[in-house]
C-alpha cells in the first residue's frame, strides 16, 4: 500500500463514531431488593451487606454493571405492599425478597419479572412456589425453615423451663401466616401437656398484654417468630418478657444477644449470601423455576446463661452442650 493511501485510510478511521468502533458495552442490570426492616435496623443492614458483597464476588458491582433499587419496608404490611408495587413498577431484571410477608407481597404484583426470595418461611406452606424442586414459575430461593419448626421451638422452650404448663407462640398475622408454624407448635404442645396459645400481635401493646397474660402465674413460656415485624419490636418484647419473668424462645440469634433466653434458627447472613448466588445465574441466563427451592442444612443456638439467672432458670447440660454460642 502506498504511503498517501495508508495516511488517508487513517483519516476515514477516525471519522467514524467512537460507539461504531468500540466493543459493545455490557447492559446495566437493574437489582430490585425489599427488606422488610427499618433502614436503621443493623439486622437488616448486615443482610444486604452480605447479599452485595457476595454479588461483587461473582461480577456484579452496585454502579458498575448493576444497579441496586434499594426499599425498606419498616416491618409495617402496608408499606411493605405499596414497596412491592413500587419496585415492580421500575421493571428491574430481577428482585431480591426478604422475608415471607415481602415475597408474598411482590407475588401479589408480578407473575413474570424473576424473585429470589431469602430467609422466607416454608414456601410451599405459604403459597409461595408449588413445590421444591422445581418451581416452575418466577419464584425460587432460600427458605429459613420448614412448618415442624414450630414444634421444636416448643420442645427447646420446655427444655430450659421445665415447669412449663402453657405457652404461647406469638406473630403478626400481617407479616407472617398463622397457618405456617401454629399447627407443628399445636402438635407439640399436645405430647409435652403444655396449653398451647396463639399470640397474634400488632403492636407493643398487644406484645406487652399478651406477655402479661403468661406472667400472672406460674408456668408461662413464650416462642416468639422472629419476623420483620418482631425486628423492628425486639427491643419492648425482650424488656416485657424479664419484666413479667416469662421465659422465651426466638428463632433467630439477635433475640438472644440483645438480651433473649435462647434462640434456635438458621444463620440469616449465610442465607443471604446463597441468595446472591441464585440472583447471579439468573441473570446469566438461567430460569427461577429450574432453580430448587433450598433449605439451610445448619442451625446456630444460642442461650444467655445471664437472662436465665434473672429468671432463676438452670440452663440443663443438654443445651449447654449444643449451644454454639453461651452468653455469660
Amino acid at each position: 500500500m502506498r504511503r498517501r493511501e495508508f495516511i488517508a485510510g487513517l483519516g476515514t478511521a477516525a471519522a467514524w463514531p467512537l460507539a461504531a468502533r468500540a466493543q459493545p458495552a455490557e447492559r446495566m442490570r437493574r437489582i430490585g431488593v425489599l427488606m422488610p426492616f427499618d433502614e436503621n435496623d443493623p439486622q437488616g443492614k448486615r443482610f444486604y451487606s452480605a447479599f452485595t458483597q457476595a454479588l461483587a464476588g461473582l461480577g456484579w458491582t452496585d454502579g458498575g454493571n448493576a444497579r441496586m433499587d434499594l426499599r425498606w419496608g419498616g416491618g409495617d404490611a402496608n408499606r411493605i405492599r405499596a414497596l412491592a408495587q413500587e419496585l415492580v413498577g421500575l421493571q428491574p431484571d430481577i428482585i431480591l425478597a426478604d422475608s415471607t410477608a415481602v415475597t408474598v407481597a411482590l407475588q401479589r404484583e408480578t407473575r413474570t419479572i424473576p424473585i429470589v426470595f431469602a430467609n422466607a418461611g416454608d414456601p410451599v406452606a405459604s403459597n409461595i412456589v408449588p413445590r421444591l424442586d422445581r418451581p416452575s414459575g418466577n419464584i425460587t430461593g432460600f427458605g429459613r425453615s420448614e412448618a415442624s419448626m414450630g414444634g421444636k421451638w416448643l420442645e427447646l422452650l420446655s427444655e430450659i423451663a421445665p415447669g412449663l404448663k402453657r405457652a404461647a407462640i406469638m406473630f403478626n398475622p400481617d407479616t407472617l401466616p398463622a397457618s405456617l408454624y401454629v399447627p407443628s407448635f399445636e402438635t407439640a404442645a399436645r405430647s409435652l401437656k403444655v396449653e398451647p396459645i396463639p399470640a397474634p400481635v400488632h403492636s407493643d401493646g398487644e406484645i406487652e398484654t399478651a406477655i402479661m397474660a403468661l406472667g400472672g402465674e406460674p408456668g408461662g413460656g413464650l416462642v416468639v417468630i422472629s419476623d420483620a415485624f418482631m425486628a423492628v419490636h425486639g427491643a419492648p418484647l425482650i424488656l416485657a418478657a424479664a419484666r413479667n419473668n416469662v421465659p422465651a424462645v426466638y428463632s433467630a440469634s439477635n433475640f438472644a444477644r440483645d438480651g433473649g433466653l435462647l434462640s434456635y434458627g438458621a444463620d440469616p447472613v449465610d442465607t443471604h449470601r446463597q441468595a446472591a448466588t441464585y440472583v447471579d445465574r439468573i441473570l446469566r441466563g438461567a430460569k427461577p423455576g429450574d432453580l430448587p427451592v433450598q433449605f439451610p442444612t445448619k442451625f446456630e443456638m444460642v442461650v444467655n446463661l445471664k437472662t436465665a439467672k434473672t429468671l432463676g432458670l438452670t440452663v440443663p447440660p443438654s443445651i449447654l452442650l449444643r449451644a454454639d454460642e453461651v452468653i455469660e
